[in-house]
């Protein structure tokens, strides 16, 4: 995959490790929120994702192609897996114990995904530099080691939790995040 420079860490970029307080390693990894498209378990056409983090600064996630997620027949839609992708990064970054948000995602199609097929998520950090963490992902078909159908890298920039306050939900961030040190 060739990155662009925005998702390409800088010279001098710092790698992640474990932060006190985050999930062990083997750790589920709780939900954004109930209605998250990605992870909620309240949404009614979402992804489902669970995630669980190997070692506390990557993830690993499932994403069942169900009927409601295809494009051509039979087939994922790209929106979708780059939803997909988004969101096992978006939890990786959960584990930096700070609120990010998408700066930029580039994702490369590689094998096209059936409906039906388990979709094998991994993400991990390639860089942090400031409020910028640089992270890559892929999606690999019927097993974590099968074919890769899907990557991507992305630029997450940290916000403070009154950007979620003041452009979304505040209640909702309120009534589901007592702990503002977690991304909504």
């Amino acid at each position: 995959m060739t990155r662009s420079t925005i998702t390409t860490p800088p010279p001098g970029a710092t790698l992640p490790e474990p932060l006190p307080g985050a999930p062990a390693p083997g750790a589920a990894l709780g939900s954004h929120y109930s209605r998250c498209f990605g992870c909620g378990d309240r949404h009614p056409t979402g992804l489902h994702l669970s995630a669980v983090t190997p070692d506390g600064v990557s993830v690993t996630a499932e994403f069942v192609v169900g009927e409601a997620h295809q494009g051509a027949p039979g087939l994922a839609h790209g929106g979708v897996l780059a939803a997909a992708m988004d969101e096992v990064i978006g939890m990786s970054v959960w584990l930096f114990q700070r609120p990010y948000v998408t700066g930029r995602l580039e994702t490369d199609y590689l094998a096209p995904v059936p409906v039906g097929t388990t979709l094998h998520l991994r993400a991990w950090c390639t860089g942090m530099s400031g409020r910028k963490a640089y992270l890559e992902a892929e999606g690999r078909i019927g097993a974590p080691d099968g074919p890769v159908a899907v990557r991507a890298a992305a630029l997450f920039i940290e916000v403070g939790m009154e950007h979620f306050a003041k452009h979304g939900d505040a209640q909702t961030i309120l009534d589901e995040h007592h702990d503002y040190e977690v991304n909504p």
